[in-house]
């Protein structure tokens, strides 16, 4: 079961550049995890610091165990420090 993943991230004011460079890191090491099948990026239009990213998956397991294993190797500890507010993450499927 595919799904994907959008993701709202907001960086701190004015490094919006700097956030789009650790995002590239973190989808530079995502390339290579079984399940991941690709992202796309979107600017929000009226927020100059705001990311969209929308990242497909093989499945829900896919990403959790991705997920499970950046906790453990830190790979997101350079995301969180850019951030000025928690990103927020919304899991979807097509409906048939």
């Amino acid at each position: 079961m595919t799904i994907k993943t959008i993701i709202e991230l907001q960086a701190k004011p004015g490094q919006r550049a700097e956030l789009m460079r650790i995002m590239d890191e973190i989808i530079a090491t995502m390339r290579q995890v079984p399940g991941f099948q690709g992202i796309s990026r979107y600017e929000v239009l009226d927020d100059p610091d705001k990311l969209v990213e929308i990242a497909e998956w093989a499945s829900p397991e896919a990403r959790q165990t991705w997920l499970d294993q950046s906790a453990e190797t830190g790979v997101l500890k350079p995301l969180f420090e850019i951030l000025g507010a928690p990103f927020k993450a919304l899991n979807v499927r097509q409906m048939d």
